[in-house]
């Protein structure tokens, strides 16, 4: 048996309202257009998640809104505040707690970045993979029975994407 993710940096933020806290930024109009586009993407690809877990920000919860119409919005989602700006290894705990697969992890940088690179067997020599811009999205399987076995250096690549790539 084997289990995938995806894995997705929130989409790009706006940075309008320098008063405004932190994890209330929505998404930017780029934003708004670059996360339907990683839907289309990944329903193209096959990618369709069975469960959602996101930060609880503004940006994540408006990235998964934007992408949920192109991949089946019965899926299940779970916001989890904890997953807003965590580190690695609390993003590991969160993966561990799924249930279903594929699942959809949607978070921060830099965090995420780390995640990606740490879950994989090899990092992959990919433009920019290692910035893990906004809107990057990895899928990953794992060989494994269960998200509680997944460690740091479990996951293969299957996908990397960015918006830019797709924009051509």
């Amino acid at each position: 048996m084997s289990l995938r993710l995806i894995l997705v940096r929130h989409a790009k933020s706006s940075w309008d309202d320098p008063s405004e806290d932190d994890h209330d930024r929505p998404l930017n109009a780029r934003g708004r257009e670059a996360a339907p586009k990683i839907g289309r993407w990944l329903a193209g690809r096959g990618h369709v998640p069975a469960e959602v877990v996101s930060s609880t920000s503004c940006r994540t919860l408006e990235t998964w809104d934007r992408m949920a119409p192109l991949l089946g919005e019965s899926t299940v989602m779970r916001r989890d505040p904890a997953l807003y700006q965590a580190p690695a290894e609390r993003m590991l705990e969160t993966l561990n707690n799924c249930a279903a697969s594929p699942v959809l992890m949607l978070g921060h940088n830099p965090g995420i970045a780390e995640f990606a690179a740490r879950l994989l067997d090899a990092p992959p020599e990919l433009p920019r993979f290692a910035s893990f811009p906004t809107c990057a999205t990895l899928v990953a399987e794992f060989e494994l029975g269960d998200w509680t076995e997944v460690e740091f250096g479990t996951g293969r690549l299957v996908d990397f994407i960015t918006p830019k790539q797709l924009d051509g």
